[in-house]
């Protein structure tokens, strides 16, 4: 089994080990009471997401969560309804595709070349709409989402350093483990030096999800044949698909989408009730985001292609 394979395989509450469960119920006692409309985030696999961010460590673990649980407060990701975004989607710039990896996960297609807005507050609001809804989506068993990236007529127009370094904040911040990989297809030469300024923003583990794929190199293409059924993946990314993007069928997608996920809160708040919890409550004080102090890991070997 290739290494790409490996990762596509999702975590499992069951495998956790007697130290990690240890440190799992730690974090929970640390926060104490959560939020009502927060509770889901109180689950087994929602804590260990934030210790594996933090290399299991308890303390920067517990800040992070807190720091979560106090942007989401206020922020109010889960309430971002589809005509509050709608007119950052309408050229496909961001769109949870309508088919799965072969594990199950959510794909978002994104086309930074079809970037049609100036606002970063905007764009970032859309992205995070995404995140929620490929959430959303996500299997029983899963809880990662995967990004293609196309490369597509881009254009050095379409860099933005502060929308970049925001999209780092919110997806490591906010949404730690979330991320299973990000494929970048096809990106140019030029778009080496703005990637050698983006690595400082990514903590190593995400950096080490990020996958360079050329559609001219066969040992790349093979990412791209272990993890999609070849039929499904839009033909921009070597599939057999030919369905373009339409934002009036997407719409539609999006609106029964948006009909669920109060559900998915309720049901997820229903299920955690008669869990204990002690009586104090999380302190979500505002305060910097955690950062990561962690020790250093290797690198990966993903580059931008000398063309």
């Amino acid at each position: 089994m290739s290494s790409v394979m490996y990762e596509a395989i999702g975590s499992e509450e069951s495998s956790f080990s007697e130290e990690q469960r240890a440190k799992i119920n730690e974090v929970r006692a640390s926060l104490g009471k959560f939020p009502d409309k927060l509770f889901l985030y109180s689950s087994d696999a929602s804590l260990a997401r934030y210790l594996t961010a933090r290399n299991w460590n308890v303390k920067k673990a517990t800040k992070m969560l807190n720091d979560t649980l106090k942007w989401r407060l206020e922020y109010k990701p889960e309430e971002i309804r589809w005509d509050e975004v709608a007119h950052e989607a309408e050229t496909g710039k961001i769109y949870r595709s309508s088919y799965s990896d072969k594990y199950g996960r959510s794909i978002l297609v994104m086309r930074p070349s079809c970037q049609n807005t100036k606002s970063t507050k905007g764009q970032i609001r859309y992205l995070v709409y995404c995140m929620e809804n490929a959430i959303l989506n996500l299997p029983p068993d899963q809880e990662q989402m995967v990004w293609l990236i196309d490369f597509q007529e881009f254009n050095l127009s379409n860099i933005s350093l502060k929308v970049t370094k925001e999209t780092a904040d919110v997806l490591q911040n906010h949404y730690p483990e979330r991320l299973a990989l990000a494929i970048l297809y096809n990106p140019p030469k030029f778009f080496e030096p703005f990637w050698m300024m983006v690595k400082p923003f990514l903590e190593p583990k995400t950096y080490r999800k990020v996958k360079f794929v050329y559609s001219d190199d066969n040992g790349t293409k093979k990412i791209m044949e272990d993890l999609f059924n070849v039929d499904e993946l839009d033909c921009a990314f070597g599939g057999n698909n030919q369905v373009s993007f339409n934002i009036d069928d997407y719409a539609a997608r999006m609106r029964e989408d948006d009909k669920r996920m109060p559900l998915l809160w309720k049901r997820a708040n229903s299920s955690s009730s008669d869990k204990q919890l002690l009586a104090t409550t999380p302190d979500v004080s505002l305060g910097k985001s955690a950062s990561d102090s962690d020790e250093p890991e290797k690198e990966i070997d993903g580059q931008v292609r000398n063309n």
